[in-house]
């Protein structure tokens, strides 16, 4: 299929050019910002685009693309850093520049390419300190902002484009125009990236695998997913195992027991593990160390698994794309956001191959892709939860007394948005708890308890989130129930932190 890569300059927003771009049925895929020639002609693209980044490109150590890559005659097109960097390569000058954050209107001075249907002006997301000086020979400007004369540019002949701003976030008008014009009238793409291709040859693909599949269920859509694409290609190969280690929703080890009974006819096993994945995790209280604890005591669980109930080749994970990209596996400029059990949390002794069929789709993909494999809806549209479990909700050590209010509380945050029927309008919704404590009033007496905090947001695909903007009303029922309900708990607060720069999890 036609493709067109991303090269990752570590913009917060590389992963967004992908997911416009597929939204128009063209593939799009993120790699390191210095990937050889070899490795991307391998890969066959259409075009290349250029992503953002913070470092300037006049400054000695600033990232720079592969040698050549300007020589093989795809197009390319440049995005703010990207934007400046063709500018740099082709002889132009970039400079520092008055910092233009925020909304801007782009004036259109030449809408016969990358710009056509943008009409005479459009605003646009600025998020700039260097701009481009001078022009290289042969490029023209075809966009401009009253701070940058240069804000889109085009040399036509050699099929090279760049913008100042950023289309591939929701804040500029038109912005996915522009990402169209460039991949479907510029670079020629195909619009044949469809989740029903993607279905047919990840099963086409998998069938062609030898050895048993050993697929880890969390009973989130993710695992699940995985393992009915997995069974449709290999059927009685796969035999799934869901491990109860004591860091679950409350009640969860029993929903999910009897959803895959009832639902989906897979060799299904459920494993209590409780005991040691809480040792292991005793008085710890880094983050990071309990997320590779957690993911080192799975793959422990099923290798024992495997050694008694094999022969298994495979293990198999419903890892997805923004896993990968946060645990820094895809090797861009990127720092480490947080280790994700399933990608960067497996031991160097792990002896099965690791099968992941989701790990270059989005969540909203992933949901599509199980509505047409026949997963229930109550199963796909549940709210995400951390492979890590409680253990990176439970803030400091976890002790068995935060973790039944982490479980308690959730519950109730859970049910009062479907009561009030906002379940289905939030992507995630949870309690956690730290070793924050305040002083309350219960029954005329004095309460030390622990402080409690609502995280609700809104999001597409994980990488970006708002939080929720809850009527007041049942953050008040939320905040009674939690504080008359649930044991040793004084204050409940609602976090207002977005991600960026916050992330969804507190760990």
């Amino acid at each position: 299929m036609d493709k067109i890569i991303v090269l990752d300059f570590g913009s917060q927003y590389s992963h967004l050019i992908c997911r416009r771009i597929r939204e128009f049925s063209v593939y799009s895929e993120l790699v390191p910002y210095d990937i050889s020639l070899e490795e991307l002609k391998k890969m066959n693209p259409k075009g290349i685009v250029f992503s953002g980044g913070p470092a300037s490109v006049y400054n000695k150590d600033s990232p720079q693309p592969s040698s050549g890559i300007f020589e093989i005659g795809l197009p390319v097109l440049g995005i703010c850093y990207g934007h400046q960097l063709i500018v740099n390569k082709f002889g132009g000058k970039v400079r520092r520049a008055h910092k233009e954050y925020g909304s801007s209107v782009l004036s259109i001075d030449n809408d016969s390419d990358l710009l056509s249907g943008m009409g005479k002006s459009t605003r646009a997301w600025m998020s700039h300190g260097d701009a481009a000086e001078s022009l290289p020979e042969g490029f023209n400007v075809i966009g401009h902002t009253e701070n940058s004369f240069a804000a889109a540019i085009a040399n036509k002949q050699k099929m090279v484009y760049g913008i100042q701003f950023h289309p591939e976030v929701i804040h500029t008008e038109n912005g996915v125009q522009v990402l169209k014009n460039f991949v479907l009238n510029i670079c020629k793409a195909k619009q044949d990236w469809t989740l029903e291709n993607f279905i047919e040859n990840t099963i086409s693909e998998i069938s062609k695998i030898d050895g048993n599949v050993l697929c880890g269920i969390s009973g989130g859509v993710d695992s699940t997913v995985a393992a009915v694409l997995i069974q449709k290609a290999i059927g009685d190969k796969l035999k799934c195992v869901f491990v109860d280690n004591g860091l679950l929703r409350l009640d969860e080890e029993m929903e999910v027991n009897n959803m895959f009974e009832n639902n989906f006819g897979m060799n299904f096993t459920m494993i209590n593990a409780k005991d040691r994945f809480l040792s292991r995790l005793k008085g710890v209280t880094d983050p990071e160390q309990k997320r590779k604890i957690v993911g080192e005591e799975f793959v422990k669980v099923f290798t024992e698994f495997a050694e008694k109930n094999g022969p298994f080749k495979w293990l198999a994970q419903g890892t997805l794309y923004p896993d990968v990209i946060e645990s820094g596996v895809s090797k861009g400029p990127a720092a480490v956001i947080k280790t994700h059990h399933n990608v960067g949390g497996l031991p160097s002794w792990l002896h099965l191959q690791v099968l992941e069929p989701l790990r270059f789709l989005y969540k909203d993909e992933v949901r599509r892709v199980g509505k047409i494999l026949g997963v229930p809806d109550k199963l796909l549209y549940r709210h995400p939860f951390p492979g890590p479990g409680l253990a990176v909700r439970v803030m400091g050590e976890l002790t068995p007394e935060k973790l039944q209010i982490a479980k308690q509380a959730s519950k109730i945050v859970e049910n009062e948005l479907v009561v009030s029927g906002w379940y289905d309008k939030v992507w995630q919704a949870y309690a956690a708890v730290g070793d924050d404590r305040a002083v309350g009033v219960v029954g005329d007496e004095r309460k030390y308890g622990h402080v409690v905090l609502v995280r609700v947001v809104d999001s597409i695909d994980a990488m970006t989130a708002d939080w929720t903007r809850l009527p007041s009303e049942i953050l008040e029922r939320i905040s009674n129930r939690i504080t008359n309900e649930v044991e040793d708990v004084a204050w409940v607060s609602y976090v207002i932190s977005s991600k960026p720069p916050a992330t969804i999890e507190p760990q």
